[in-house]
């Protein structure tokens, strides 16, 4: 079972959407039985599932006392790869989300008020015991590849933290999906929100040990 946690302390950054993005198609698409551990009390995540026809993946709404024991839960029912959602401005649940993730992404936004939460990530992760991590940059205009880049390398030379080499564009699908229950590659499966989220399944899955790449 591979597990990964979204973390951070900044809300809107993209934790829900891209969680959900990866575990909603790209896990399923690889024959995946996935799931969505929702640690946020305002549970958008198990909203979303509300709204959602499709049965693949799970969303179980816990707090995260019980996230330990619903992980097992989940081990024991056969589930092969599990998102961990936590709330903003939580240090404890995304502790816990950390120490139990075989990987830890940190969606923010390009925004100083996202970047300056990271040293206080950074010390999270090492109280975890330096779980690997990468942190993902959300909402970036499309025709900014460059500064994308210089963007990604001033997060691993100031912050000190690795930036996933793939990173999501501000698009309107990422809002409109998940209104409809759906992942962004449901509604337009060629679109280039689709390849963003395929290409950061392909990047995180490289961290799993025996699971399908798709």
């Amino acid at each position: 079972m591979f597990t990964i946690a979204m973390i951070g302390q900044k809300g809107g950054g993209g934790k829900t959407t891209t969680g959900t993005g990866l575990s909603a198609v790209e896990a399923v698409r690889a024959d995946l039985a996935a799931l969505v551990i929702d640690l946020d009390p305002q549970a958008n995540a198990a909203n979303w599932k509300d709204r959602r026809e499709a049965d693949n993946p799970a969303v179980v709404a816990a707090p995260a006392s019980r996230l330990r024991p619903t992980l097992e839960a989940a081990r024991q029912h056969g589930a092969q790869f599990v998102v961990i959602d936590t709330p903003a401005k939580s240090d404890s649940a995304a502790l816990d989300a950390a120490r139990v993730a075989d990987l830890v992404l940190i969606p923010v936004w390009p925004q100083i008020y996202h970047l300056e939460t990271l040293p206080a990530m950074k010390d999270l992760l090492r109280i975890a015991g330096d779980v690997p991590a990468y942190v993902v940059l959300n909402a970036l205009p499309p025709q900014a590849t460059r500064q994308a880049d210089e963007a990604k390398s001033m997060i691993a030379e100031i912050y000190g933290l690795p930036a996933c080499p793939v990173h999501l564009c501000d698009r309107t699908i990422y809002a409109d999906a998940p209104a409809l229950g759906k992942g962004p590659q449901e509604v337009d499966p060629y679109g280039k929100a689709a390849d963003e989220l395929a290409r950061l399944y392909t990047f995180v899955i490289q961290h799993s040990k025996g699971i399908p790449h798709g």
